[in-house]
C-alpha cells in the first residue's frame, strides 16, 4: 500500500494557493489548506473532492505560534506525514510612508514574514526526523526591490526571502528542499478582472500569470532531484518588463 503524504498550503486563497493544493491533490497528495476563515475553503475542498482527491480545511491564524504548532501536530497525527509545505500569505497593501502607521507595518510584517517563520519552523520540525520534504515560500516583485507606497510590504517580503535563504543553507544538507518563488506579474484573479480590465484582457495573449501554471512550477520544484535543486526562481509572463 502506498504511504499517504500530505501537502499543507498556508494561505490557500482563490488563486495561487488553491491551484497549488489542487495540482498536488491530482498527484495523490492529501491536500490540507488553511486560512483564517475556514468557511471560505469549502469551494476548494469540494473542487478537489469532485476530482477524486482528498482535502481537509482548517481555520488558523498563521501569526499565532500555538495555532501553528497545533495545526502541524494534528495533520501529522490524524491525516498523513507532511511532505510539502507552501507558505502563500500575501498582505500586499499600499500606503504612502507618512500614512503607514505602526499598526499597518506590524500587521503586514506579521502576515507576510512572521507567519512564514512559524510555518517554516514547524515544517522543519516535522520533516527533519524523516530527512526529506519540501518547503516553498511565495515571494513577489517586492522581494527584490521596494517602490513607492510599499514600504511595509517590501520590508516583509525582503525579510521572508532572507528567511528562505537561511533555512535553505541549514536544511538542504539534511535532505529538506527549501525554495523561494518570486511571482512577478499580475495573476488571473477576480481582483485583476475587476480592477484592471485592460490588464486582464491580456489573458488571451498569455500576458498574465495563470494560477495553474504557477502551481505546475511548484510541483516541478518539489520533484527535482537532490543533485539539481532550485532555491530561487522568478515566474513572470513573457511580456512583463523586468
Amino acid at each position: 500500500m502506498t504511504e499517504k503524504k500530505a501537502i499543507l498550503v498556508v494561505g490557500a486563497g482563490d488563486a495561487t494557493g488553491g491551484a497549488v493544493a489542487q495540482r498536488f491533490a491530482r498527484e495523490g497528495y492529501v491536500a490540507c489548506m488553511t486560512r483564517r476563515h475556514v468557511d471560505k475553503l469549502a469551494p476548494l475542498v469540494q473542487a478537489i473532492q469532485a476530482e477524486g482527491g482528498q482535502a481537509h480545511a482548517f481555520g488558523t491564524d498563521a501569526r499565532k505560534e500555538e495555532d501553528m504548532i497545533a495545526l502541524f501536530d494534528q495533520i501529522e497525527r490524524e491525516i498523513a506525514p507532511i511532505e510539502v509545505v507552501v507558505f502563500n500569505i500575501g498582505a500586499n497593501v499600499r500606503f504612502s510612508i507618512t500614512e503607514t502607521t505602526a499598526r499597518v507595518y506590524t500587521k503586514v510584517w506579521e502576515m507576510a514574514c512572521f507567519a512564514g517563520f512559524l510555518t517554516g519552523r514547524e515544517a522543519a520540525r516535522v520533516m527533519l526526523p524523516r530527512g526529506r520534504g519540501t518547503i516553498i515560500f511565495t515571494g513577489a516583485t517586492a522581494s527584490l526591490r521596494g517602490r513607492e507606497g510599499f514600504a511595509a510590504f517590501a520590508g516583509a517580503k525582503h525579510a521572508l526571502r532572507a528567511l528562505a535563504q537561511s533555512m535553505a543553507r541549514e536544511l538542504w544538507p539534511k535532505g529538506i528542499h527549501v525554495a523561494h518563488l518570486i511571482i512577478d506579474g499580475a495573476i488571473d484573479t477576480e481582483f485583476i478582472r475587476t480592477n484592471f480590465p485592460q490588464r486582464y484582457a491580456l489573458k488571451d495573449q498569455q500576458g498574465i500569470l495563470s494560477p495553474e501554471s504557477i502551481a505546475q512550477a511548484y510541483l516541478t520544484i518539489h520533484q527535482q532531484p537532490r543533485d539539481a535543486w532550485t532555491h530561487e526562481t522568478e515566474l513572470r509572463p513573457w511580456m512583463e518588463p523586468w
